[in-house]
């Protein structure tokens, strides 16, 4: 069991590390604010967002992530704030970030704005060396991943209307050793580059059905372009149903449901598509949002992002 589960926590190192040295998210047009600063307070109203994903179910020492955040505009001003938790588990290794937002937001014209934003991180890495093979445990470079602490910081712009946005951000610019062996990092944090964009379609004259297509793509070097395609659809502002494309990896549907005009639940199914897919069952991501609105108002446009 040990002995899986730091070949696999290697493995993902090696083959998908680099893919996903960020924690990754089906439904990111919901969770924005973890890659982009930029997008903090643009929905205009205080909102709580809880996310939690379990990825390659029955493959031991498979990632697991959970995602709090929160992030508000500030009043009278161009200001937004946002705050953001993100615990990420793989294999004996066991990964926190607490990350600090700040926007600031111009208006572009009637309908866009365009927003910069900054993020400060603090990172906690540690390895559970109880669960490596005996003769490793006392190792002192692996003792020296407990509780390890390394800052860091970001920054992203975000243009946007109610219909549309494009986004382009670097969550992390300082690249990180975790674990050197004879000066050569066997685990290292590299830099990862977001691009995003998206638009609303209305299909009808009432805007009862809407549709939007959307896309990411996530660079990092030494290793290939990933690029997700989704395309959502919004019934009578309450009712979403997608599916998306992760190239080369995973095929995903997408639920939501407007309980109220505050509180959202969405929910997201992958299903790889590569070689990985014989031995799992798939992926599960789960979210709740909860948005304080001014004037208890309701958003006039309720959005998919």
């Amino acid at each position: 069991m040990k002995i899986k589960l730091l070949f696999f926590s290697i493995m993902s190192i090696t083959f998908t590390g680099y893919a996903q040295q960020d924690a990754q998210y089906t439904q990111y047009m919901y969770n924005t604010i973890n890659i982009n600063p930029a997008y903090a307070g643009s929905r205009g109203a205080l909102s709580l967002f809880g996310l939690y994903r379990t990825q390659w179910v029955g493959l031991d020492g498979a990632p697991e992530t959970s995602s709090f955040s929160i992030n508000t505009p500030i009043n009278n001003s161009r200001l937004g704030l946002g705050l953001s938790l993100v615990n990420d588990k793989i294999g004996p290794t066991n990964e926190n970030n607490i990350s600090a937002d700040v926007s600031y937001t111009i208006q572009t014209s009637a309908d866009f704005k365009l927003s910069f934003g900054v993020k400060g991180t603090a990172n906690i890495f540690n390895l559970d060396v109880n669960q490596l093979n005996p003769e490793d445990q006392g190792d002192p470079q692996f003792q020296d991943l407990d509780n390890k602490f390394s800052p860091n910081v970001g920054a992203g712009v975000y243009w946007h209307s109610d219909k549309a946005y494009i986004g382009f951000s670097v969550p992390n610019f300082i690249e990180t050793n975790r674990y050197d062996d004879n000066d050569v990092a066997i685990y290292k944090d590299k830099i990862t580059y977001y691009l995003m964009g998206g638009y609303v379609f209305n299909l009808d004259k009432y805007q009862y059905y809407k549709f939007k297509p959307a896309v990411l793509a996530k660079m990092v070097e030494g290793a290939p372009l990933q690029v997700d395609i989704s395309a959502n659809f919004m019934f009578i502002d309450r009712f979403v149903v997608g599916v998306a494309y992760r190239w080369s990896a995973s095929l995903s549907a997408m639920v939501g449901f407007q309980i109220t005009d505050g509180l959202y639940l969405g929910y997201g199914y992958d299903r790889e598509t590569s070689n990985l897919n014989n031995y799992n069952s798939g992926s599960h991501e789960i979210f709740l949002r909860y948005e304080f609105f001014k004037n208890n108002a309701k958003m006039t446009t309720p959005r998919f992002f």
